[in-house]
């Protein structure tokens, strides 16, 4: 019985110890996330630097929308030659 004991002891102490490591690292990604929405932001303060970056998530929607209207239009196609 007692060794039951100190083998379920080892493994919640274990347990314990990889979740501390998956804590960590997780924190430590957070951080860093946190750390570059912070200088994006400030960037992003001046007009002419923030113009530019919604100009660029602009361009790049109207990208991934063309690349799904081709999409959808090869598969119209291929029905239509079916």
């Amino acid at each position: 019985m007692a060794g039951f004991f100190k083998k379920a002891f080892q493994d919640m102490k274990d347990n314990a110890k990889a979740q501390h490591e998956v804590d960590k690292a997780n924190m430590a990604a957070v951080k860093a996330e946190s750390k570059a929405q912070w200088e994006e932001a400030k960037a992003i303060g001046d007009p002419d630097r923030r113009q530019a970056v919604f100009q660029a998530e602009r361009d790049k929607q109207i990208a991934q929308a063309n690349e799904r209207k081709a999409a959808a239009e090869a598969r119209i196609d291929a029905v239509k030659k079916n």
